[in-house]
């Protein structure tokens, strides 16, 4: 039996965007109103499109319609949205917006390009998990605290994409970068 691979293609984030990210995750702690886990700086991404346990031959295949797809597409700017989380009655991600028309074009034509190899996305939200909660103590209080933090007006440039292998270890995930496709 074919050996799969765990893989999703994203967006990687500029530093300044991540130092952003820990700032707000600080804030978040120290309003003591969950347990959870943060995720690591160097895991922050963007996903566009999760792909799932894939065959090698798979993974080829999308390289190739990756790299004709990629051909004429352009840089874009994007910037930061505000906090949020998925439904207050079962609060398991805070999440942080990402804006801008770029991301949902792209986001859009690499889901069509693939829609013979895997799934389309149903529901596509441009966003970054920044925190697995695991208990709240009081969603209320939560939600109002939630609510004071407001993220700087980041903007940043994406000038490509990226296809990633996701290995899930004990101590987290560990993503390696199989290819990446420039925007011109």
């Amino acid at each position: 039996m074919e050996e799969k691979t765990r893989c999703f293609i994203a967006i990687d984030l500029p530093r300044g965007i991540i130092k952003e990210v820990e700032r707000i995750q600080e804030e978040l702690i120290k309003k003591k109103t969950f347990d959870g886990k943060l995720t690591e700086g160097e895991n922050l991404h963007l996903t566009l499109k999760f792909l799932g346990e894939i065959s090698n031959s798979d993974i080829e295949k999308t390289k190739q319609i990756l790299h004709n797809l990629k051909k004429g597409e352009k840089k874009f700017e994007t910037s930061i949205g505000e906090l949020g989380i998925f439904s207050p009655k079962f609060i398991r991600i805070i999440w942080l917006k990402i804006l801008g028309k770029g991301v949902y074009d792209i986001q859009n034509k690499i889901d069509a390009s693939l829609k013979h190899l895997f799934k389309e996305e149903e529901r596509f939200m441009s966003h970054l998990t920044i925190v697995r909660v695991k208990k709240v103590y009081d969603p209320k209080i939560f939600i109002e605290k939630l609510k004071e933090i407001i993220p700087k007006k980041i903007k940043f440039e994406v000038d490509a994409f990226y296809l990633i292998k996701s290995e899930l270890k004990p101590s987290g995930p560990e993503y390696t970068i199989l290819e990446k496709f420039e925007l011109e």
